[in-house]
């Protein structure tokens, strides 16, 4: 099935996001037997994503993507999903959010026989892509090439 580029999707949506105080994370669009694009959304409000939110984006969203064709007049399902609390960083702005926080880090190598740890975030480097981390006492740098996935440590308690 051909679509619409992503990109072309999110700057369509982003004023309606904006105008709802919450921001697109990500777009996504599943190919196959039951077609589906899905808007992943976040925000800097107190109390995060609730189905309320996602509810609202989505009867917000509907009526102007019909508009926007992004399938060239082809069937898909619409979903609106919180990014949730354990997204991978992804923009800078999901790693200057997050300095000075605990992370989770995995790695593709293991460093120090470790390929899973936590730690500290503290700096990150846009132009040359590495992070500032601080694991115990121990501060290094590690360039997001190496890096499978980080994103913000949670805590159960």
């Amino acid at each position: 099935m051909k679509i619409k580029s992503i990109e072309e999707i999110e700057n369509f949506l982003r004023p309606i996001a904006e105008s709802l105080q919450i921001e697109i994370y990500e777009i996504a669009f599943k190919q196959g037997k039951s077609p589906a694009l899905t808007v992943y959304i976040t925000t800097e409000r107190e109390g995060g994503i609730d189905l309320d939110t996602c509810e609202k984006f989505h009867r917000a969203i509907d009526e102007p993507l019909d508009t926007l064709d992004p399938t060239f007049g082809q069937p898909y399902t619409l979903n609106v999903s919180s990014a949730g609390l354990d997204r991978p960083f992804k923009k800078a702005q999901d790693f200057y959010q997050n300095l000075q926080k605990r992370v989770e880090v995995k790695l593709y190598a293991p460093r120090k026989g470790k390929k899973f740890f936590e730690a500290i975030l503290l700096d990150y480097d846009e132009k040359v892509k590495n992070v500032t981390l601080q694991d115990g006492t121990e501060i290094f740098k590690i360039n997001l090439s190496q890096i499978v996935k980080i994103s913000q440590a949670i805590d159960f308690d």
